[in-house]
């Protein structure tokens, strides 16, 4: 995801003179092509993040198009009151994109692990947040994103993600995008969980279970038409997020279902309301969490027999 970002960007930046990348001391390697081919055009602010967003500001007042790239907790947390104040308030048009997105960065600890992050963006008013599913999404949302009015921000994961499309899907923010068409149930997934989404959604479909797959790779807004078509058609929905089920696409997505009246079943699949004390690759850490194919898998499966969305009626 990180690679496919810089290579839309370097390409964007040939033809438009009006793009600035700044970085926090990171991505040395993965930026050095735009800062040999735009050495006026690249800013590494040091470690000096609330800096950053100041400067970024600045341009972004003086008619720049700006990206801001950090790690994640680095750019959302450590210079929240920056990004409230300075972008948020003053509704300026600067790209946030933070890599690594939930517990991509595992075998740093909880310090450098992204599990509050969604949560805190889409609280902020005037802010967009976007967690692209695959390589292919970012490339599309990158470009999308140059002429995009006020703050937003892009969730990447880290590198070496597998592309979840077969061939380069039409994005637009704030609308999803249908991969599977079904009836029984739904799932909407986002980020680095699409790909997981899909393969359970594969095994589903040959039980013979029709499934709904959406990639919400915008999460804020929230494709409301999507999700009212989902919630007349569906027995059971469920959300899956490489982030904590508190304030995250789950939590977006249960407020507007409850609020349309839905009586359906529906369940978030995330990271409990918890701190991951283990030090390990992401991949051993979501196995901590159960999110791997055998466990999210598993959790919809007893969900939806528990419930009776097997029959033909609606769970109450």
């Amino acid at each position: 995801m990180r690679t496919a970002f810089i290579n839309t960007l370097e390409e964007i930046a040939k033809k438009d003179r009006n793009i600035f990348l700044l970085t926090a001391d990171l991505g040395f390697i993965t930026f050095d092509g735009f800062r040999m081919s735009y050495p006026d055009r690249f800013i590494n602010v040091g470690v000096a993040e609330a800096n950053m967003i100041g400067i970024a500001a600045g341009l972004a007042l003086s008619g720049k198009n700006v990206y801001c790239y950090s790690i994640i907790p680095f750019l959302t947390m450590r210079c929240l009151e920056q990004i409230r104040i300075d972008l948020c308030y003053q509704d300026l048009s600067v790209k946030l994109i933070g890599s690594g997105g939930g517990l991509a960065y595992g075998l740093e600890g909880m310090t450098h692990h992204s599990i509050e992050d969604v949560a805190i963006m889409r609280s902020l008013p005037n802010m967009t947040v976007i967690s692209p599913g695959d390589p292919l999404e970012v490339g599309k949302i990158i470009k999308e994103s140059v002429t995009h009015k006020g703050p937003l921000y892009i969730r990447l994961g880290k590198r070496g993600e597998p592309n979840v499309h077969e061939s380069t899907p039409e994005v637009k923010i704030g609308k999803g995008i249908i991969i599977y068409e079904g009836g029984d149930l739904s799932i909407i997934a986002t980020g680095t969980m699409l790909h997981l989404a899909k393969v359970v959604s594969n095994i589903l479909k040959k039980d013979g279970i029709n499934v709904n797959l959406i990639s919400m790779h915008t999460i804020k807004p929230l494709d409301k038409e999507i999700l009212c078509k989902l919630s007349k058609k569906s027995k059971a929905i469920f959300t899956i997020e490489e982030h904590s089920i508190i304030g995250g696409l789950g939590s977006a997505v249960a407020e507007l279902l409850i609020e349309s009246g839905y009586r359906g079943f529906f369940k978030r699949i995330g990271i409990p309301d918890k701190y991951c004390l283990g030090i390990g690759n992401r991949d051993y850490l979501c196995a901590e969490f159960s999110l791997t194919t055998e466990g999210v898998l598993g959790c919809i499966l007893k969900s939806y027999k528990k419930e009776g969305c097997n029959e033909r009626q609606h769970c109450t």
